[in-house]
Formats: C-alpha cells, structure tokens, sequence
C-alpha cells in the first residue's frame, strides 16, 4: 500500500462530536464523554475508508496567536472568554467539553496517534506545515474553510470537509474549490482577506463581497497585484473599487499574514507517526478505560481499525 497521510484538525473534529451526540452520554462521576465517544467513532470511520499510512492529530498549541492578533486585533475576539487568566486570552469552551481533553489526549496515546503542535501556532499552521513539506499524498480532515488554501492537486493535497457531517464528506480538490468559490485554492486565502470572514474576526473589504472578490482575483491573480494596479487610475481598476481598497488600507496591510496559513514549521518527523496497531498493554488499557469512561463500543471500533496487535 502506498504512503498516504492524514492531518485531523482536531479541535474542529472534537468540537463537532461534543455539539453532534447527547451530553446525556456520561462516565459514572457525571463527566461527560460525548466527545471522546464521537471522535474515536470519527477516526475509526476515516482510517477504515481512507486507509492512511501516517496520521497525525493537530493541535492548538495556541488558539489565538499574540502575532496574529498584534497584526488584527479582532481575530478571533468574539471567541474569547469574558473571564481572561493570568493575562492570556481563554477561548470560551463549554466546561463539559473542556472536561474531556484530558480523556482525548489520553485516547489518542493509547491508540499510538501522534499528537503534533507547535508554540504559538494554531493547528492549521501544522497542517499547513505538514501538508507543504510531506513527500507522499495529503488528506487533511476539516471543517475549517481556511485550509482550503493548502488544496493543491500536483502535490496530492485534498481536504475531507466535514461540514456537511461525517456521513457526508466532501473531498476538496482543486476543481471542487474553483467550482465553489470561482478561485484556485492558492487564492483562497487572499479571497477570504477581501471577503472577510465573522467567523475568524476578520471584516473584509466594505463592499467586496464574494463575486466582487472572485472576479478580481480572476482578472489580477493575488492580491498584492490588485493592490498594485489600484495604485494607479490606469491600472485597470475601477474607481470604486480603488475607493474601497484605499478605505481598508491598514486592514488590508495586516490581514493577508494572518490569514495566510504557515508552511515552514520545523516538525518532528513523519516516521513517528506511522499507524501502527497498539500493543497488547495499550490494547488492554484502552479497553478498561473504555469500561470506567462509559466509551461503549468506540474505543472497540477504534482498536479494530488500527488493527490487529502485533
């Protein structure tokens, strides 16, 4: 079987499984376990039917970057909590999911899932990271419409979006993303820049919305081109639209390096990602955790996928 690696987005899958199932789903001190019940369900259904060779689960080392926000104060503002500690932005999770990252954490050790983040980077920059520097075809799985940008079909990225639900994953290539949005994905973070984006804090351009922003992307290329051919009265931009950019000059001077995904982080090694089936004392220990924690048939079906001991 050829190499193939998979990137989880992993905050967006466990968030996900914590809103799709029950929280009547508890371990016996009243903890919830919803969310791990649901992401253990969600990587045994996309080992079995993807068959990675490599996987890696993401992590948030920081959900909101200091630099990110330095450069664009309101990213991501309307996800911070009301009670700030020790001077650092928290974002707003409900406490019965925050509960249950211990338990995910502990999860995925057990089942020999690499669990990769990088200080003062988001997930997506790993995955960006991942995704750019891998030498073998790339399945990033997300509900998060920025990774779309890291989609590129000479490099066999594709991205599994999740937003329609597990049951009905939709496999982003490059057609997929042109078809959507009338841009390439290596446009798509300088289409989000103008569009803006609430759910990341950014406003956009006033006045660009979606078509505007597509077609001129499809007539200057990047954004920086647009912006230079704005500069001038002859530069094959209306006056309106030389209007609005003028208008957003800070934001649009800041925006396109917080929007833009990291694709040069130093990352350990794929080799310690390898899937491997666990051994018999992790085998062993999932399964009477999965008894104590109330996992059902998850962890089972997560073991199952992974393989038979060696």
């Amino acid at each position: 079987m050829s190499d193939r690696l998979m990137l989880l987005d992993t905050a967006s899958l466990y968030f996900r499984a914590f809103y799709g199932l029950p929280d009547s789903l508890r371990r016996a001190d009243g903890t919830p376990v919803n969310a791990v019940r649901g992401l253990a369900d969600m990587i045994a259904r996309l080992v079995t039917e993807f068959e990675p060779t490599h996987l890696v689960a993401c992590w948030d080392e920081n959900w909101r970057p200091q630099w990110r926000v330095d450069l664009l104060p309101s990213y991501k503002e309307h996800r911070v909590a009301r009670v700030v500690k020790d001077g650092s932005d928290i974002e707003e999770v409900p406490d019965a999911l925050e509960a249950q990252i211990p338990m995910i954490r502990k999860v995925l050790a057990l089942a020999g899932i690499a669990v990769v983040g990088f200080p003062d980077h988001e997930a997506d920059d790993v995955i960006g990271s991942y995704a750019s520097q891998a030498s073998m075809p790339v399945d990033v799985v997300t509900g998060d419409r920025d990774l779309f940008q890291v989609i590129d079909d000479a490099k066999e990225v594709r991205v599994l979006y999740t937003a329609g639900g597990m049951k009905n994953l939709k496999v982003m290539d490059d057609a997929a993303v042109v078809a959507k949005y009338r841009v390439l994905p290596e446009q798509y973070a300088d289409y989000a820049t103008l569009r803006g984006d609430s759910s990341d804090g950014l406003p956009g351009v006033s006045g660009i919305g979606e078509k505007t922003a597509s077609s001129l992307l499809a007539e200057f290329g990047t954004l920086d081109s647009l912006l230079q051919a704005a500069e001038s009265e002859d530069g094959g931009v209306s006056a309106a639209v030389r209007a609005k950019l003028a208008g957003a000059r800070e934001y649009l001077e800041a925006a396109p390096t917080v929007v833009r995904i990291v694709r040069g982080l130093e990352l350990p090694s794929l080799a310690g990602a390898r899937l491997q089936p666990p051994g018999e004392d992790e085998r062993a220990e999932l399964t009477e955790l999965a008894g104590e924690w109330n996992l059902g048939s998850s962890a089972s079906r997560l073991l199952k996928a992974l393989g038979p001991a060696i």
